[in-house]
């Protein structure tokens, strides 16, 4: 009988801790060396075992296959414990139902509606700032970001006092998750300061979510909002959406509507002011086709240089970099066994750095995106790909979209004289660190 190949494991790990403090001291290096050990290989989490993926076209494959690589994973399962079993997070055997009955909230006939929310929430944040203000770029882009996830989710269901407070507790979710996710059993349970603050705002949270569909309920009305999208779903065969469901649907819908593209957002930005010649080119874009109005959905076909810059920064900084799954039944990946119960993971920040996938894969370059001679679109995964696929993803390359044209239109933002090198800060999302730029008027 012939014998089946082994996994390699990457070198240098440490007793006990394996290659968990690299992961976490320097992990875009790690991630960078695997293809060279592999196709696949292996990782040691402290004591769990970890295979990575390092092949797109193996990623694909296990991607496009959900029931055998199901949602879960070390990393995974404790991101579940924020967002609960919603659609992001369930396992295969729920998902369908919900991505069915979720799907209307993001239906194309639903998205020119967004975009007058999305509009209305970035002007009233870019119109705040003054000329020669110094901006917490990252802050600012939340600040954006929260007012039109929390806009388009509630309409005006929410006080404003009470979006400081979620905005606050999403981020404090955000980065706990990552830190429980690194800690080894049981120090994830240990009474330390990030951890009664992780459950403290997940507690809030989860109350402001709970109280806020109880009275959109009671009012049985459709505000047309994505709230009401997702109360009054329902099917013939799959029924209602519950409480609960709702409440991990929109928790996760917080998650991934506000830092996720925040970080997106604020490395485009960082981009577009270390390139003053690509710089110069979209403000030609954005001036000839907004002509000095606020722009709406119908431009966004004259904005593709400004979604390129998007894609790119998406490609370089993915913000959801390391993503486990679980294999629930005996199979092969790549000739490889993985039995059922083996925790394995992707990582976009892995493919979409591969110099025999993209020239010069650290380089900024939005024509890589050029429709006449882009890569291809298999070996760009931020939103994942398959069934799983992120269902807000047009949603959040939309409003992407319209926050950098609104922006750049209006403002140049310029790095400060002697700034620090930006390096990307470990958290829920993988966002600038330090990122501080004057805003100009132009």
């Amino acid at each position: 009988m012939k014998d089946l190949p082994v996994i390699p494991t990457a070198p240098h790990a440490w007793p006990l801790l394996g290659h968990l403090t690299k992961l976490v001291r320097d992990p875009f290096t790690l991630l960078e060396s695997l293809p060279a050990h592999g196709e696949l290989v292996r990782l040691r989490m402290g004591p769990l075992p970890l295979v990575v993926i390092c092949d797109p076209e193996l990623t694909r494959q296990a991607l496009l296959d959900d029931r055998t690589f199901d949602k879960g994973g070390p990393f995974w399962d404790r991101g579940r414990e924020a967002v609960g079993d919603g659609l992001g997070s369930c396992p295969h055997s729920a998902h369908r139902r919900l991505r069915r009955l979720a799907q209307p909230a993001f239906h194309p006939g639903r998205q020119p509606g967004y975009a007058r929310i999305m509009t209305a929430c970035i002007k009233e944040v870019v119109g705040s700032w003054s000329p020669g203000q110094i901006l917490d770029i990252p802050s600012e882009m939340m600040r954006i970001t929260s007012k039109v996830t929390v806009a388009a989710l509630f309409s005006d269901s929410l006080p404003a006092a009470g979006l400081g407070h979620l905005v606050d507790d999403v981020k404090t979710i955000a980065d706990g998750v990552f830190q429980r996710m690194i800690l080894i059993p049981p120090l994830d349970r240990l009474p330390t300061r990030g951890n009664r603050a992780y459950l403290r705002a997940n507690t809030r949270l989860r109350r402001a979510c709970n109280s806020i569909i109880a009275a959109r309920r009671a009012e049985d009305t459709d505000n047309g909002d994505l709230l009401s999208a997702l109360v009054t779903a329902s099917d013939p065969e799959d029924g209602r959406m519950s409480d609960t469901e709702i409440s991990d649907t929109i928790v996760a819908v917080f998650l991934a509507g506000t830092e996720t593209t925040a970080s997106a957002l604020a490395w485009a930005l960082h981009l577009l002011a270390s390139h003053p010649e690509i710089e110069q080119r979209m403000h030609l874009e954005v001036d000839s086709a907004l002509r000095g109005a606020s722009p709406t959905h119908a431009d966004l076909p004259r904005l593709k240089l400004t979604e390129r810059i998007v894609t790119e920064a998406l490609r370089l900084y993915a913000p959801v970099w390391f993503v486990t799954r679980t294999v629930t039944r005996d199979t092969h990946l790549g000739g490889y066994p993985l039995p059922a119960g083996t925790s394995i993971a992707f990582s976009p920040y892995l493919i979409h750095h591969r110099p025999d996938l993209y020239t010069n894969p650290k380089a900024f370059n939005p024509d890589r995106w050029d429709p006449k001679r882009p890569p291809s679109r298999h070996t760009l995964i931020p939103f994942a790909t398959g069934a799983r696929k992120c269902i807000g993803d047009t949603f959040a390359m939309t409003e992407a979209t319209l926050a950098l044209a609104t922006i750049t239109a209006r403002w140049r933002l310029k790095h400060q004289p002697g700034h620090r090198q930006v390096r990307p800060a470990l958290g829920g999302a993988l966002r600038p660190r330090e990122l501080r730029m004057q805003a100009t008027p132009r």
